[in-house]
């Protein structure tokens, strides 16, 4: 539905500094995204499906909004006072 919470991403300067600290702190798992040889990963045990990214040093969590469209795409916008916040099409199924 939009406007729902579909996906977060943390981005972090260090991908596996990122999986010992959040793993530790929330209880997380991680296993290797769909990007392939990025480093980035997918995280296991959040309530909201999530990832992490590395090579983005002191960045805020994004969050990613469900809108509607055909299939899966991902957007990084800002609102008027410039905070980041992402906008995500999940890909249709069936």
């Amino acid at each position: 539905m939009a406007g729902e919470i579909t996906f977060f991403e943390i981005g972090v300067d260090d991908v596996e500094r990122g999986r010992a600290f959040y793993g530790a702190l929330f209880d997380w798992s991680f296993e290797p995204g769909p990007s392939g040889g990025s480093g980035g990963l997918m995280i296991s045990g959040a309530s909201v499906p999530g990832g992490v990214h590395g090579g983005d040093h002191g960045a805020s969590p994004y969050v990613f909004f469900a809108v509607d469209a055909p299939y899966g795409q991902f957007r990084m916008c800002r609102d008027d006072q410039g905070s980041p916040f992402g906008l995500h099409v999940p890909p249709r199924t069936g």
